[in-house]
């Protein structure tokens, strides 16, 4: 066999398919490399030339990588893969043994491709992660996930946000989560609900119970309230095992960061607690300083800019962190940064106890006054895009990547 370039330009020959310039200079860029390859054919990268993978490419690659033992991630986000060159890249699952990761993000695929790949891993044993962000599989395609889930014992993480799930197909995950083992972080956000009767939280409340497996649960953008995260937090304190709970874009208030705080108080195992973008305000803010002041806290990161959080819940937060060490990374943007909020966090700043590289404000000086301006940084802020340049994956603007250590795939990295 030759290499990885040739062995793709005799399979383009071979199925009377033009050679995508975008992929061979990918494959070229990997010779002489051995094990561990993450082959990125990203279709918005900004710094070469780039030909959108078809699904015609889907095909190439597929046929490419059947027998290779040293690509073990596929990074095929924002391309022109329909519910074809789904199926050509489940026949590459169903035959390849060394393909570790697969992010398909924004794509096109729908309910037909969701099922081709589904399929494919009952019997694959060697996926960790897979990606279908911003693919409208819908609750069909969803359904077809939950199912393999009772069969599959390998696949790690799973990310299907913004794809349209419907209320069945949360509940389905919910209840194939009690007896999956091996699944570490579910990202379930912004399925399509139209019930206020929050049954999906009740359901994911059970599953919290039972599942001592699941590190990580993203339910952004689920239109859940005080009620649901009541039910939730009610199962959290009996959970060990879950690190990283992700409410972002709810309705939550005050009351659900009272029910959360109760957790911290009593749960050290909880890490990383996401409420931007809900409105927990300046009482939600003190139940959850005075829980952080403890010393069985264990929270590593609090994230909640956009809360209405004024002057006295942010000091108590500042205030809660000179208390407590174990509490390292914040974000505030997006509440009112009031002058004593500003010298409150230019302190913390100033002696060392917050990082700049762990928060999302910086601060500068107007005519003797301190203030605080945005800088890029948060837990999860390369979700939806890739830099032009830097890290694909920068501690800064992705810290949740660093703080949970469950990135199951080999960085690449764009250089200027």
């Amino acid at each position: 066999m030759g290499s990885i370039t040739d062995v793709y330009s005799s399979v383009c020959k071979e199925l009377k398919l033009r050679t995508n310039r975008y992929i061979l200079e990918v494959l070229q860029e990997t010779e002489g490399k051995t094990g561990g390859i993450t082959l990125k054919l990203t279709g918005n990268d900004r710094l070469r030339k780039v030909k959108q993978v078809t699904n015609k490419d889907a095909l190439a690659l597929s046929r490419t990588l059947r027998d290779n033992d040293s690509v073990t991630g596929l990074d095929l986000r924002y391309n022109c893969i329909t519910d074809e060159g789904a199926g050509h890249l489940a026949d590459l699952l169903k035959e390849n043994v060394c393909l570790r990761f697969l992010d398909l993000t924004c794509n096109d695929i729908q309910t037909d491709g969701a099922e081709y790949i589904a399929k494919s891993l009952t019997s694959n044993d060697a996926l960790l992660s897979l990606r279908l962000t911003g693919n409208k599989i819908g609750n069909g395609g969803a359904m077809h996930f939950a199912s393999m889930l009772q069969v599959n014992s390998t696949l790690q993480e799973l990310d299907v946000a913004d794809s349209d799930l419907g209320t069945q197909s949360v509940i389905a995950f919910a209840i194939v989560l009690n007896n999956n083992k091996s699944l570490r972080s579910v990202n379930i956000s912004r399925p399509l609900l139209f019930s206020h009767q929050e049954e999906t939280a009740v359901h994911l409340s059970g599953m919290l119970v039972v599942n001592q497996c699941l590190r990580e649960l993203h339910l952004g953008k689920m239109g859940m309230t005080d009620y649901g995260v009541e039910r939730l937090t009610d199962a959290l304190r009996t959970n060990y095992t879950l690190k990283y709970l992700d409410l972002r874009c709810n309705r939550v208030t005050r009351d659900g960061a009272r029910c959360l705080a109760k957790v911290l108080k009593n749960n050290g195992t909880l890490e990383i607690l996401d409420l931007a973008s809900n409105r927990i305000e300046d009482d939600g803010a003190l139940y959850l300083s005075q829980a952080i002041a403890l010393p069985t806290c264990n929270l590593k990161a609090l994230s909640i800019p956009n809360n209405n959080i004024a002057t006295v819940g942010l000091v108590s937060l500042s205030r809660a962190m000179q208390a407590n060490n174990t509490l390292t990374h914040i974000y505030i943007w997006g509440n009112r940064l009031e002058e004593p909020v500003c010298q409150a966090f230019s302190d913390l700043l100033s002696s060392g106890r917050l990082s700049s590289e762990q928060t999302d404000v910086c601060v500068y000086e107007v005519d003797g006054c301190v203030c605080l301006a945005e800088v890029f940084h948060g837990l999860k802020r390369h979700y939806y895009w890739t830099p032009s340049y830097g890290q694909d994956v920068n501690p800064a603007s992705n810290a949740a990547v660093a703080l949970t250590n469950t990135q199951l795939y080999p960085n690449s990295s764009h250089t200027p």
